[in-house]
């Protein structure tokens, strides 16, 4: 498995801005290749290095890991850039409504296509420097006379004018953490900047449903269907090696390793409805064994996209295979779903029980039985 590395990206857009930025996030978020851990607060800046009349630009700076390289983390910020409507030029003054630049690729020094990395603007620019600043101020500039600097010491040098840089306290970014307990993550908070055009969708589905968004019960309420939806569905943008993240142990065991009860909650692909209910994952090791929490972010993963149930069984059972290569694995998973419960047929004490066997557990009769019964139990 690639290991992740931390980087730092800047963001800036002077084109209809605050909405660029916010989308930026987002959709960095839901890249397969990167983990978002922190963005910066907003700052507003004087276009830098152009005589013709500009808006003001909006910056900001996230941290992340990713196991792309530089290069092709470059590219996948480049698609970003496109799909927001970038279209580069030789004016590389010119207005655009995102740019997206690796700042730090961290312990590296780079120069991919002429782009060196880290940015020696951070020496120079505090709309670069002072965002940087806020979501890794630990981190240390390699200058040329040898010496290194932290981030928030660059930014605490650097000289300039509430005109030429300011942050808009009234304004922040934001970032759903898909890792435990989420519940304060959906809370909607004033000044608060997400994902403009996943809330333009709830708005609309409100109208069309014939509410009115801009009453008071409903007017964040665009906000926190946009953050649970992301939470719901977070398994998109996560990946099993990220789940795992090496957790992965030499042993000489080779019995049966069962863990029961695992709850879930996902979606059907059909209604988008929720099914819930509880997952029993089980594997016979050949010298490997793997973190007991890794299994149930393995169903957790797979839980949080839209579903169904027989497909993401099989996907336990085959990421457990992929990542121990056991003797054997068997799945479980027993759920309600509110497509039978609230709609159609309406049977409110009705279940699904599904299985996968892998191996030992497809082989043997005998090793399957004990795992059913030890299930029931």
């Amino acid at each position: 498995m690639n290991r992740m590395v931390p980087v730092l990206i800047a963001l800036g857009s002077n084109i209809d801005p605050e909405r660029n930025l916010a989308q930026a996030v987002s959709m960095l978020s839901r890249h397969p290749g990167i983990q978002l851990d922190a963005v910066s607060r907003i700052y507003e800046s004087a276009p830098v290095g152009t005589r013709t009349p500009q808006p003001a630009y909006l910056n900001a700076a996230v941290r992340v890991q990713t196991h792309l390289d530089p290069r092709a983390l470059k590219e996948a910020l480049r698609g970003i850039e496109a799909a927001l409507g970038r279209v580069r030029s030789e004016d590389k003054y010119a207005p655009r409504p995102i740019d997206l630049d690796i700042a730090f690729y961290r312990q590296h020094e780079l120069d991919p296509d002429g782009d060196p990395i880290p940015d020696p603007d951070i020496l120079l620019h505090p709309h670069i420097a002072v965002p940087m600043a806020d979501v890794a101020p630990d981190w240390e500039f390699p200058e040329n006379d040898g010496h290194r600097r932290t981030l928030r010491q660059i930014a605490d040098g650097l000289r300039f004018t509430e005109e030429e840089l300011h942050m808009l306290t009234d304004r922040q970014l934001t970032v759903l953490s898909t890792d435990g307990h989420y519940a304060g993550d959906l809370d909607a908070q004033a000044g608060e900047v997400y994902d403009p055009a996943f809330e333009s969708l709830v708005e609309t589905m409100l109208e069309r449903l014939g509410e009115d968004p801009s009453r008071e019960g409903l007017r964040r309420t665009p906000l926190r269907v946009a953050k649970a939806m992301d939470f719901l569905t977070s398994g998109y943008s996560t990946s099993l090696e990220e789940v795992v993240n090496e957790a992965i142990f030499e042993n000489c065991c080779q019995e049966m390793v069962i863990v029961k009860d695992i709850e879930f909650y996902s979606m059907c692909e059909h209604h988008m409805l929720p099914f819930f209910g509880k997952a029993h994952v089980a594997y016979i090791p050949d010298g490997r064994i793997i973190g007991l929490s890794k299994v149930a972010r393995v169903v957790d993963m797979y839980a949080r996209r839209l579903q169904v149930q027989e497909r993401m069984t099989n996907q336990i059972a085959d990421s457990m295979m992929q990542v121990l290569t056991p003797l054997g694995v068997g799945v479980v998973l027993e759920a309600s779903h509110f497509c039978m419960m609230m709609r159609g047929v309406g049977k409110q004490n009705s279940s699904t029980v599904t299985s996968a066997m892998r191996g030992s557990f497809q082989e043997d009769p005998r090793t399957r039985a004990e795992f059913l019964q030890l299930v029931r139990g």
